[in-house]
């Protein structure tokens, strides 16, 4: 069984190291690609003349082939250049994930528009918002879609309703002109402002990331890829994309699928999928599950958010990391991820083909290996800038210190991240994630990845909470493996071997899994409040005993904002702190009229130790009011 594991292991390492050596050309490397530059309309065309009756597109029982969707892009592009689709001109695109979605993004492509891909699920305000900042003057939606967003200063195009008009247009191809700095699509994401910022992607930068895919992965007609992604996801634009241009289908699964990893595994083999993408917290669970051999899954492509966990060297599949800014088309970084100690977090691999990463500190000079600073990249993926956003565009977009040809630019990406030895890039977090309490900076992926070696531990995320005073405490939010539920107490003393006091979360709420975005990130805003139901309990409940430790439990459990606290239960490792230390010290000798040392708390810091100190405290202030008593025994004391 070993000689088996090693062998595969061994498979896996060379399949990776061609992966590695496809995903890391130099830009002189890659000239050929630049001179032949091809948008993705003629290349889906060309596919569609080679392979007319191969499938393009399957969502269940609606299937296209790539004559159909041809023809049908075709009809719909005439039809979208009759009431004045140009080129650069944004197109609305509302409509929930299918193969008629495909159809009208190609078509508004085909009529040299850009698209701007909308989630149908998001609020009809955010839509409507995203719809008149694009400046759209067309919206392709569908059916019930279509009743989600309000009339405005644009022509809306039901699929549905006019079907009749769109069939009776000329199915002839298009003659596309296309430059590269046109745009292809402009997608929203979120912004610092609280309205999400439109992102213009080029032609030229969607080719690129087309013509690295393709052999970086060696997509094939053969292929059969899958698309999950919501449509406001950028990840979308990857999932459909490289495999039209390469005559491969792309299948679509319900969407409850995303939400039940042991089903989704179960439709991936049965659909026969080779190559599939998801992000990050549900490959994550993906690994985790029993996957037969032989296996049509060779490829699972991961990211949008920090990977935790290495694949076993069982698995039958490679398993991809990647990264990239919305920004910088979807794909900046890519690098294969080798079975391994789960406490080396994975890389995020190397920059692809025609894209250079910086790593920076705060005077825009690049750093040494090993030091974390700001990562910028530059390349060909990068996005023309902000819509109607020229403040942030030139904030973000700044030029390239770093370049060699005049109007090379740079993006600041706002992340965190280091160079490793071996010239790959190891992503630290965010730069504004950073959690400052009681004046220290904290990295959460830190404490996550600490967390992640806890055996009891699946998975975890850490944030800052306030309690009812405004102060700020960790929390962990973990999902349990299966088997005993441990302590907050044991996986406080788990943390403390590997990082310092101030990093030890105040509280561990149990979940049973990690909300997700619609985009496959972790919902943060979803993640309960820490409340006596859903927290681990620090360690089995001692009573306290006598008045005075009563006394005590009340007045931390106070402090604390706690329901109860055992004898036996710590104020440090409950969240205090040298600050709430003070107050805790302040309160005792107002109950009791002593005076305990901030380092006798720190020396004693559970409830019963406190107690016998208190206690003591009071004795020896007794001793000293009676007079009597303490010239007795200086007396005894003075005759022995």
């Amino acid at each position: 069984m070993l000689k088996q594991s090693q062998m595969a292991q061994a498979s896996l390492q060379t399949k990776a190291e061609v992966f590695a050596d496809c995903s890391s050309k130099s830009p002189s490397e890659s000239a050929e690609h630049d001179s032949a530059w091809n948008c993705v309309v003629r290349l889906v065309t060309a596919q569609a003349a080679a392979r007319p009756h191969a499938v393009a597109l399957a969502a269940g029982e609606e299937v296209l082939s790539f004559a159909d969707l041809e023809r049908r892009s075709n009809q719909l592009a005439h039809h979208l250049m009759s009431v004045g689709v140009a080129t650069d001109q944004p197109v609305g695109l509302c409509m929930e994930r299918s193969p008629s979605m495909v159809v009208a993004a190609l078509a508004i492509l085909k009529a040299g528009g850009a698209y701007v891909p909308l989630d149908s699920s998001m609020p009809a305000e955010r839509l409507n918002f995203m719809l008149q900042d694009a400046g759209a003057g067309v919206l392709v939606t569908r059916g019930h879609d279509a009743q989600k967003v309000s009339t405005g200063g644009w022509i809306v195009m039901d699929l549905d309703r006019h079907a009749e008009q769109i069939a009776a247009c000329s199915s002839g191809e298009i003659d596309c002109v296309i430059q590269g700095e046109n745009l292809s699509y402009v997608i929203y994401t979120s912004g610092s402002t609280g309205q999400p910022n439109g992102v213009e992607i080029t032609h030229a930068g969607l080719s690129n990331l087309v013509s690295w895919h393709c052999k970086a992965f060696q997509v094939k007609p053969q292929d059969r890829a899958s698309h999950q992604a919501a449509v406001g996801f950028d990840a979308a634009v990857w999932e459909v994309w490289p495999y039209l241009a390469a005559g491969a289908s792309v299948h679509m699964p319900e969407q409850s699928l995303s939400r039940d990893p042991k089903a989704l595994r179960d439709w991936l083999l049965a659909e026969k999928i080779s190559i599939t993408f998801l992000a990050s917290p549900l490959a994550e669970q993906m690994l985790a599950l029993e996957w037969p051999r032989p296996c049509s899954l060779r490829i699972l492509l991961t990211g949008a958010d920090t990977l935790h966990r290495r694949p076993s060297s069982d698995l039958p599949f490679i398993l991809v990391n990647n990264y990239g800014p919305t920004e910088c088309t979807v794909v900046a970084t890519s690098g294969t991820v080798l079975p391994g100690d789960d406490s080396i977090q994975p890389s995020i691999g190397r920059p692809i083909d025609n894209a250079q990463a910086y790593i920076v500190d705060e005077q825009m000079q690049q750093v040494a290996v090993g030091i974390a600073g700001e990562l910028c990249i530059a390349g060909a993926g990068l996005a023309r800038g902000y819509h109607n956003h020229p403040e942030l565009t030139a904030r973000r977009f700044v030029a390239n210190p770093f370049g060699s040809l005049p109007g090379d630019r740079l993006f600041r990406t706002g992340d965190l991240a280091r160079y490793l030895e071996n010239g790959e890039i190891e992503f630290l977090g965010r730069v504004d994630d950073q959690i400052k309490i009681r004046g220290f900076r904290i990295e959460p992926n830190e404490i996550i990845k600490a967390l992640r070696e806890h055996p009891q531990v699946e998975t975890s995320t850490v944030l800052a909470r306030e309690n009812q005073d405004g102060e700020k405490r960790l929390v962990a939010y973990i999902v349990l493996a299966p088997g005993i539920e441990p302590s907050a107490a044991a996986l406080r003393q788990h943390l403390r071997v590997s990082l310092p006091d101030y990093m030890i979360p105040a509280g561990f709420v149990r979940i049973e899994s990690l909300p997700l975005t619609t985009n496959g990130k972790i919902d943060r805003a979803a993640l309960p409040f820490p409340n006596p139901g859903n927290m681990l309990q620090e360690e089995e409940f001692v009573a306290p005993a006598g008045i005075v430790q009563e006394r005590l439990a009340v007045i931390i459990a106070s402090l604390l904002h706690m329901q109860r606290v055992g004898a036996n239960d710590n104020f440090f490792l409950l969240g205090g702190h040298s600050l709430l230390g003070t107050q805790l010290i302040t309160r005792i000798n107002e109950s009791f009229g002593v005076e305990l040392a901030l380092l006798q708390l720190f020396d004693h810091p559970t409830v019963a130790e406190i107690s016998h100190e208190v206690e003591k405290l009071i004795l020896d202030k007794i001793e000293r009011s009676n007079p009597t008593n303490s010239s007795a025994t200086g007396t005894n004391q003075s005759v022995a």
